[in-house]
């Protein structure tokens, strides 16, 4: 069963389990353009799979594979994207696959909108990232 994690119970897992796994499932744009988390002296993996092809916003039928090549059933995948509906979506997938234990990183690298429009409380906002 997925889970749901804040910014901080993200970073702890990544912290106390070096086999769990972030998951940027953003697309190539967001990376570039947009940034990409960093785990800084964490020794943890980070992987940049697509969840929704950019620019045509298709699906990647080839996620699971994508995602999971080399890893082992049991390890902790946390799935993070802009605000934490396409991480959902792509942690379902995997769960629906068999993946054991999967976590969505509620709010995203960029977080919520405000009023004006600007997106706040995400990854970007509390956790080390790099500009690529």
């Amino acid at each position: 069963m997925t889970t749901d994690l804040t910014l901080d119970e993200a970073w702890r897992l990544l912290a106390d389990d070096p086999r769990a796994v972030l998951i940027d499932v953003r697309t190539v744009a967001e990376w570039m353009f947009v940034g990409r988390p960093h785990l800084g002296e964490l020794e943890n993996e980070v992987r940049f799979v697509e969840w929704t092809q950019f620019p045509s916003g298709v699906v990647n039928d080839q996620f699971v594979i994508e995602a999971t090549v080399g890893l082992d059933d049991d390890q902790p995948l946390l799935l993070l994207c802009r605000s934490g509906a396409r991480s959902a979506a792509a942690a379902a997938a995997l769960e629906a696959d068999g993946i054991a234990t999967t976590h969505n990183v509620v709010a995203g690298f960029e977080g919520d909108l405000d009023d004006e429009g600007h997106r706040h409380g995400g990854w970007k906002d509390h956790l080390p990232w790099a500009q690529q």
